[in-house]
Parts: C-alpha cells; sequence; structure tokens
C-alpha cells in the first residue's frame, strides 16, 4: 500500500532470470554458458517472430555481462564498435554499410574472443542479407526463440506485476489475454499502462480500470 500511495514503482530491467523460458530452456542453458565461459562458440543468432522475446534476451546478455564488469552493448538495427559482448537487434534491418560492418565486426570477435550475439525475424538461410553475412551468422549457434502459450504469457505478466510491486488478480491476467494484443511487450505495456493508472487512483488493479487504459 505505501508504494502505491507514494506512487513509486521499481525499473523492471530485463535478465535472464525474469524472461519466462517456456520451450526455450536449451537456449537459455546455451546463453548462460556463453555467458559464463570464455570456451565453445562465441557467436549466437536469435530468430523467432515479433514479440517472442529476442530484445529481452539480447539486452539481458548486455545487463549481465556489464554486471559482470565487462564491456558490453546493445543496438537496434544498427551496429557498434568491438567491446567484449556486443549484441545486434533486428539485423534485417541494417543498410548494406551496416552490414559490411557487421561481417567485419562478426570475423575480429570470432578471432578475438568477444561474445556476439544477433537477432533476427527469420532464419539465417532467409534473411535478405548480403551472401557471405548470411553465411556467417549460420556458423554459429542458431536457436529459434518461441513465442509463449497462453499459460506462459500469465506467468510473463505475473513475474512483471510483482517485479513493479502491484498484485495483479487472475481475472485482470484473463481479460487482458483475451481482448489485449497478442504480442508479450504489447501486454507487459498495458500492464505497466494499468498500474500507473492504479497508482494514480489509488486502487488495485480490476477489470475495470484495465478497461479503461485499453479504450484510451
Amino acid at each position: 500500500m505505501t508504494q502505491m500511495l507514494l506512487g513509486i514503482a521499481p525499473e523492471w530491467i530485463p535478465s535472464l532470470e525474469n524472461f519466462v523460458a517456456g520451450r526455450n530452456v536449451e537456449l537459455l542453458s546455451a546463453l548462460r554458458h556463453a555467458l559464463s565461459s570464455s570456451q565453445g562458440e562465441r557467436c549466437l543468432y536469435l530468430w523467432g517472430e515479433a514479440g517472442s522475446g529476442k530484445t529481452h534476451l539480447l539486452q539481458a546478455i548486455v545487463v549481465s555481462a556489464r554486471n559482470a564488469g565487462k564491456s558490453a552493448i546493445c543496438l537496434c538495427g544498427a551496429v557498434p564498435q568491438a567491446m567484449e559482448v556486443v549484441a545486434v537487434d533486428d539485423v534485417e534491418m541494417l543498410d548494406d554499410e551496416a552490414q559490411i560492418t557487421l561481417f567485419a565486426l562478426y570475423n575480429r570477435m570470432r578471432e578475438s574472443g568477444g561474445l556476439l550475439l544477433v537477432s533476427g525475424k527469420q532464419a539465417p538461410a532467409f534473411l535478405k542479407l548480403r551472401d557471405d553475412l548470411r553465411t556467417r551468422l549460420g556458423w554459429g549457434l542458431v536457436y529459434q526463440v518461441h513465442a509463449l502459450t497462453d499459460a506462459e504469457k500469465a506467468e510473463a505478466l505475473r513475474q512483471h506485476a510483482q517485479a513493479r510491486g502491484f498484485d495483479l488478480p487472475n481475472e485482470v491476467t484473463s481479460y487482458l489475454l483475451r481482448h489485449g494484443r497478442r504480442d508479450l511487450p504489447s501486454l507487459l505495456g498495458t500492464l505497466d499502462a494499468l498500474d500507473e493508472r492504479c497508482l494514480r487512483l489509488k486502487r488495485g488493479a480490476s477489470v475495470p480500470i484495465l478497461k479503461e487504459v485499453m479504450n484510451g
């Protein structure tokens, strides 16, 4: 109740711990191993539909690397300078020059021992990129990020609400899953808006307040 009166919501930071694995248990294990060990494959490519959790995972790896004292960066549709850990989200958005830069970065980091993660909406073979870059992305470990089932989304929403410090009744979760947009980022965004509305009203989360939020 104190939090609701003060209107304070803790910052939610993507992590490997608050990622609901679903069918991605093997992928999570591979990411943890890649982050904690200098051995094995140092370049990973993740692909999956929008909202499947690719961005969450890339950001989570960068946060974990920084917490471990490593230099790390994540950019969307752009290629950063080489660091110990580099994540490039939405690789299909790269223009020709950026693709050349990523190709060179891939080769450099593969030799230097850095960790490179790249994500896209399709498997490497179907990406509309330069042939040499597409081939390189298929050389390393390739994982499909599987979207969550409704039950797994409900668990993700529960964890997100818990991280922000408010109770999420089951009927609110059910209504959001039935009537909200299907991708998880949109669902979480609606949940954040619900939390902010409840804080202003100094009331607990409920279906009527959720309807107000969803109706704008």
